[in-house]
Formats: structure tokens, C-alpha cells, sequence
């Protein structure tokens, strides 16, 4: 009988599909393309943003720290960072010394009023810089940026004098009026940050609301100022960050150097926060300790918190404006 003969079975070759680490891909790695960053540019990016947010927050962790510690862990060689146990007494007896809720309330009242005048007066004036022609506009501009860069040092006795002539030493109209004339802290800057953002909004919205039957007001404050919204934001932190953390002319023009007035702030308690404990110290019924760092660095982050829960709320608005700047303008 004839054998049987098997058929054979082509023989398949396994093929690998991973895909070879060449020297090409390795250097794409690296250094990057046109579509992916490279891992060396985002290594040293972080590294720096590392780098530089540690110099920045260092300080606040620092003083965190050290405001919750007992004179013993002070003492302490051994115990540098993390206190044994959370000494709320020092935040307790800071805050009493300071007069906190009273300081904090005319804080707000020092820093916001004159910030809400710096917005409006501030845009109108950045609005009719940006939109309007007239003779000498050129000269107005230099002569705001002329009073950006001139030290207000060199004004300081000129303006208290006026201030005590007009009769508003003492009183919250030292900051108010000027901020209304567009002459607040730093507010020729503000007036810059508003000229340059109505200078993008496109005039074909207000030519189409001028023949709608708009006025100028209403073009302002129904187009205009509605999309200012990132300029607004920008200037209000800054604004209002600027006024809280001004010491000195809080002190000669609103607290009053040589009138005795009743306003007062955080950061003026803080920087009279030896002697204002000391007064808490002999007036206290209860047992209170000696001044020491821990109660220093209390009163520092009663200072500073405000600010720190501002940022924390308002920072991704923030972020949002700077990014809706980029308006395309005619």
C-alpha cells in the first residue's frame, strides 16, 4: 500500500513588534520635537520652578513652624521644624494684643474702599486714553509715567501739608480722595494696565452700540468695562495687596502722626508689636507669657493671612485673566 505522505506545515516566524531604541529616538527623548517637549527642557523647567518656589515659600513654612511652638521646643536644640505639641496660645495672645478683629475690620476698610476708587477712576481714565484723540494726549502719558517713577518721598511733605490744610489727617479720606482723582498708590500704573487692555477690545463693538443709540457712558460701562474683566481682577489684588501692606504712609497721613486717630491696621499693630503686647501683658487677667518668637512669628501669620486666603480663593481667576488678555484688537 502507498505511505501516506504528510503535508508539511509552512513554519511562521514570530516577528517582535516592539518598536527598536535607536540613538534617534533617544535624542527625541532628550531634547524633544516639533510636537513634544523634550524630558531635559521639562527636567531643568521643574528643577528651577522647584528651586525658586522653595526660596519663595521656605519663609512662610518657617514661620508656620515656629509660631506653634512652646518656649521649651524654642529651647530645644532638637526640635527644628515639627513642635511637639501645637501651642494655640500664641495666636491667642497675639490676637489679643493686636486687637484683632477690630484691626482686621479697618484693614479691610483702608485696603478696599480705596481700591474700589482706583478701579473706577482708573478705568475711565485708561478708557478715554484708549479711545479718544485730543491734543497733548502724549503729554498726559508721559506725565503719568513721570509720576510712576518719581519717588513718593520726594512728595511727602508737600502732600502732608495739603492733607493738613484740607483738614483729612486722621482720616480714611487721605486715601480715598486721591485714589478718586486717579492718584492712589501706584495707581499710574493701573491707569497703564486699563489704556493698554481698551486699546485691544475691538472698536467695531462700540461703533455697533454707538449706532444702536449708545452713548459714551453706556458704551463704557455696558461694553467696555464688562470685558475688562482680567484687567479688573489684576488691579484689584494689586491694588488692594498694596494699601494692606503699606505701613508708613498709613501711619503719617490716615493713623496720623501728630493727630490722635482711632484707625488703625494689622500691619501697623505688627510693626508696634513689642509695645502693644507689652500694654496686653499688664492689662491681662489671666497668666501671659513673655514675648518670645513664637509669639513674634503668631503675629506675623495673623498679619499675613488675609492675604494668604485671598490668593488661595482668587488665584485661578487670576490665572484666567492673564490668560483672556490675548484679545485681537483693530
Amino acid at each position: 500500500m502507498p505511505r501516506r505522505t504528510q503535508k508539511q506545515q509552512p513554519s511562521t516566524a514570530v516577528v517582535s513588534t516592539q518598536p527598536k531604541f535607536t540613538k534617534e529616538k533617544f535624542r527625541k527623548f532628550l531634547l524633544g520635537s516639533k510636537e513634544k517637549e523634550g524630558f531635559l527642557k521639562v527636567f531643568v523647567i521643574y528643577a528651577l520652578l522647584i528651586c525658586i518656589g522653595f526660596i519663595y515659600i521656605y519663609p512662610i513654612l518657617y514661620m508656620v513652624s515656629q509660631s506653634f511652638m512652646t518656649l521649651d521646643d524654642l529651647l530645644d536644640s532638637s526640635i527644628n521644624w515639627i513642635p511637639s505639641k501645637l501651642n494655640l496660645d500664641n495666636y491667642k495672645q497675639a490676637a489679643q494684643s493686636m486687637e484683632f478683629w477690630k484691626s482686621f475690620g479697618q484693614s479691610i476698610i483702608i485696603a478696599g474702599v480705596p481700591t474700589l476708587c482706583n478701579l473706577l477712576s482708573c478705568s475711565v481714565i485708561g478708557y478715554g486714553l484708549a479711545r479718544f484723540e485730543f491734543p497733548g494726549k502724549k503729554v498726559v502719558l508721559g506725565i503719568i509715567l513721570f509720576t510712576f517713577i518719581l519717588p513718593s518721598q520726594i512728595t511727602m511733605i508737600p502732600t502732608y501739608v495739603l492733607y493738613s490744610n484740607m483738614g483729612i489727617l486722621g482720616t480714611i479720606w487721605s486715601f480715598v480722595l486721591p485714589a478718586l482723582l486717579g492718584m492712589g498708590i501706584n495707581a499710574p500704573i493701573f491707569i497703564l494696565i486699563f489704556w493698554q487692555f481698551f486699546r485691544q477690545v475691538p472698536k467695531v463693538l462700540i461703533e455697533a452700540a454707538q449706532i444702536d443709540g449708545a452713548g459714551y457712558l453706556k458704551s463704557f460701562f455696558k461694553i467696555s468695562l464688562p470685558s475688562a474683566s482680567p484687567a479688573i481682577i489684576t488691579v484689584s489684588l494689586f491694588s488692594f495687596v498694596w494699601y494692606w501692606n503699606e505701613s508708613y504712609l498709613t501711619q503719617m497721613y490716615v493713623s496720623g502722626v501728630t493727630t490722635k486717630s482711632g484707625w488703625s491696621s494689622l500691619v501697623i499693630k505688627l510693626s508696634d508689636f513689642a509695645s502693644n503686647y507689652s500694654d496686653y501683658a499688664q492689662t491681662a487677667t489671666t497668666a501671659v507669657t513673655s514675648i518670645n518668637e513664637s509669639i513674634n512669628m503668631a503675629g506675623t501669620m495673623l498679619s499675613i493671612l488675609p492675604l494668604l486666603v485671598m490668593y488661595f480663593v482668587l488665584q485661578r481667576y487670576f490665572v484666567e485673566s492673564i490668560d483672556r488678555t490675548g484679545i485681537t484688537g483693530e
